[in-house]
């Protein structure tokens, strides 16, 4: 069975959260590589979740 849109939105947020915490350059200055795909997953995740919501309102 496929994730769900929600929960593959969670589980790039704990990675990028989760990889943040463990690497210095992500946390001092601009990400690393490994950081930059994983902010960008989760931002696009974010947004594909959102955006349906905030046409409802």
């Amino acid at each position: 069975m496929a994730e769900s849109l929600h929960t593959r939105y969670m589980t790039a947020a704990t990675a990028w959260r989760t990889h943040r915490k463990g690497c210095s350059l992500c946390r001092n200055s601009e990400p690393c590589t490994t950081g930059r795909q994983l902010f960008e997953r989760f931002a696009r995740l974010q947004d594909a979740y959102l955006s349906p919501q905030k046409r409802k309102s």
